[in-house]
This record gives C-alpha cells, structure tokens and sequence, in this order.
C-alpha cells in the first residue's frame, strides 16, 4: 500500500484514486524485477495521476471499476484456493450455476480477477442422476386417481407427439400410472417384421451413427468416439489385454469379417419396448452400474464417452455370421431396464457400485449355446426413453440401409448382406 502524505486539490472518489494507485504499483514492481528503469528501486516512488474534472463523466471502463470490487474480490477468491478440494467445490459451485444461468453474461467479470467456473461437464457429471432417476421412478409407480389419467396422460401426448392410435389399448383410462403408460404394447398389426432382410431395427427411435468399427471405437454421433473395451469390457472368454486392437480381433471369429455398429436412440414418446433385431443365440449378459445421464443427441455431442459412464446391460452372443451383442443403455429418468429373459437382473439398484460389472451365463446343462431369440421376439423394456446400440459381426460386404438422423420404426430394416 502507498501512503500519500500530501492532501490533493478536489481529491475524487478513494476507490478510484486507490485503483490508480495499484495499476502504478504493479507497473513500478515489473519495472524492478527486470532491472530495468533506470536508478535504485528504493528511489522510485509511484506517481499519481491528476485527478479528473469535476464536471466529467467517467468512461465505461472506470464506472465498472468504481462499482466492481476488485481487491476485495481478489482476496475471497485467494482464500478459495487455501481450501481443501470438497470444500473449495463447494463454494464454487453457487457460483458456477449463477454463472451458467444469469442472463448477458452477469458474472463473466469474475474471470477478469482469476476466477474459472467448474466446467459444464463437472458440473452435470456431479449432479446426483440415480437417486433422482429413483425418486423418478417411485413417482411414476404411483397410482393416479381415474379423474386425473386422462389429463395427465394427455398433456404427456401432446408434448411428446405419442401416436395413440397405434396402442394396444387406447383408452387412457386404462393406464393406472405414468409407467404403465410408457411400457404400453403396440397392436399386432402396427410394427410388421421384415423378413427379407437379415437385420431389423430392435425399437422405434432415431439413428444417431452406424458404419464400420475402426481402431476399437465407436462412433457416439458424428466426431465423437468411445473406446469398444470401456464399452463392452473384458472378454468373457480371453485374457484381458491392454491392446486395444487385440480385444478387437478377439471378437472376430472369421478373417473375412468385420465388426459393425448402429446407435438407436429412443425419445420420450416413442414405443420403450425393444426386440431381437435377428436370430440369435443370447449366452451372456454384463450389468455395468453407472451414471445415468441424458442420452439425447445433444448431451451426447457435449460428453465423451457418454455411453461407457451411464448404466448399461450388454447381452451377448452368436449368429449365423459370428459375434454378436445388444446393449440397452440406461439414461437420466431411467433408470430402470428390464430383460424378459433374465429375472435377477435389477438396475439403478444402490448395493451396485460405479466403476464394476456382474455377469450372468444363459448357457446350461440344457441350453449349451444359450438361449435361442427369434427375430422380433420381445427382448426387454426401458422406463422413458433410451439408446440401444448394436455390434455385431458380418462379412465385409454388409450394407447398411439408413441415414445418419433418420426416425426408424422397429421392424424396418437396418441392413443385409
């Protein structure tokens, strides 16, 4: 601090003249540590600047100055950084939301003082998705009262575009609550099954990526990748290995072939039932416990590796062609994923820990190779919407039939030989 022992004429306001002050300082010490300057450092003394005229209007650069407190603002923000990690998140973390959410820019001064928000990314990883995603789910158990079904149900149509007509039951009257209605069943005639064509699509939804697997990665949207072994884990089978192109060709059972990929992602107001998308045989299931954020297409561009943090349910198995695996990602709000198949599966369940798998083997003395699924047999249900993502096998020649953004119903074809 300067202390300045002879009174000035018409003195302006001491905020302003102790801001002048400091600039000066800090220019004096910069001046000193080069060893430039000219003379001895104890002989420099900083220089105040002539006050301004009574009658002039400060700029708009010194009018945030005299409303902003800086110093002040610099040693609170400096007794963050003393704090332990815990703590100093959750100091930050007000502020952080105030200034993601606070409209032109409000707070984007603090980072002028050394400030950096928490990351959008930290910040939506640290909300607490299962237990909300639980709390969602009691909700949508509770029974309404009949009076109150048909508005409810109504608004939930409306704003999500659900084509009643083709529900099995249409009388929203029916519905004792917000789950049975997303887990409705379709009429038998709604969802034809192609047979011409080796794969079908497993739900309705819209198709985010597909193509090749190159490198062991996938393809979350277009740009973004996740590693296939994060994906699936170990092989169940061979020894882990850290090479991610061994654990690739671990999965391919002939030279001739490849691994392929489709990314299905289910909105809210489409059919939540997903099916066998061919013949196959199911002889594995892997649960990885996780988090369960928003797998809309958005959120997906915003987080890597989206699909390898939430919650998943990987089946797998063989067909005609090779290796072959359907996986139901789990999302925010759904934290419940259901296999017909498989009754001691339970998901978003809190005894399950993040970051560990539990497997399960369908193969018995009495089905040696698992259990046998029929193209467009009933696979398993989600609780609002989801993704499934499909990796399979098939020789080189195998084509796709799609559009990356393309709305696709279960039943259509996804690709053949």
């Amino acid at each position: 601090m300067v202390r300045c022992c002879k009174a000035l004429p018409n003195p302006p306001p001491s905020c302003c003249n102790l801001h002048k002050v400091k600039i000066h300082v800090r220019r004096l010490r910069s001046g000193n540590g080069g060893g430039g300057g000219g003379g001895c450092a104890g002989e420099q003394h900083p220089q105040l600047e002539s006050p301004a005229p009574a009658g002039s209007t400060p700029n708009r650069k010194a009018r945030f100055r005299l409303q902003f407190p800086q110093l002040a603002l610099r040693r609170r923000l400096g007794q963050l950084s003393c704090m332990s990690r815990p703590a100093l998140k959750l100091r930050s973390w007000p502020l952080t939301i105030l200034y993601y959410l606070l409209p032109f820019g409000a707070l984007k001064p603090l980072t002028r003082v050394r400030w950096r928000p928490v990351s959008r990314v930290s910040l939506y990883k640290s909300v607490p998705t299962r237990l909300l995603s639980r709390a969602w789910g009691r909700l949508n158990n509770v029974e309404l009262p009949t009076w109150l079904r048909k508005p409810v149900l109504s608004l939930y149509i409306w704003t999500f575009g659900v084509n009643m007509k083709e529900a099995a039951v249409e009388d929203l009257h029916h519905y004792r609550n917000l789950s049975e209605f997303f887990r409705r069943k379709l009429k038998p005639q709604a969802r034809p099954v192609c047979n011409r064509h080796s794969v079908i699509s497993p739900s309705d939804g819209k198709i985010l990526s597909f193509g090749q697997v190159k490198n062991c990665e996938v393809e979350q949207v277009k740009g973004i990748t996740y590693s296939l072994q994060s994906f699936l884990g170990p092989h169940a089978n061979h020894d882990n290995s850290s090479c991610c192109e061994s654990f690739q060709k671990q999965l391919v059972t002939k030279d001739s072939n490849e691994l392929f990929h489709c990314v299905i992602y289910l909105a809210p107001g489409d059919y939540h039932c997903f099916h066998s998308p061919t013949d196959w045989k199911v002889s594995h299931r892997r649960h990885f416990p996780g988090a369960l954020m928003s797998v809309n297409p958005g959120v997906a561009r915003w987080i890597k590796e989206l699909f390898c943090h939430n919650e998943r349910v990987v089946l797998s198995g063989y067909w005609k062609h090779g290796f072959f695996s359907l996986t139901a990602v789990g999302a925010q709000n759904v934290g419940s994923i259901r296999i017909y198949c498989d009754q001691k599966l339970q998901t978003n369940s809190p005894r399950y820990s993040k970051g560990s798998f539990n497997d399960f083997s369908f193969v018995t003395s009495k089905d040696h190779e698992g259990i046998p699924m029929r193209k467009g047999e009933h696979l398993g249900e989600f609780n609002l919407g989801s993704t499934i993502v499909l990796i399979f096998e098939a020789p080189k020649d195998f084509n796709f039939y799609l559009k990356p953004g393309q709305k696709i119903r279960f039943g259509e074809a996804l690709g053949s030989l």
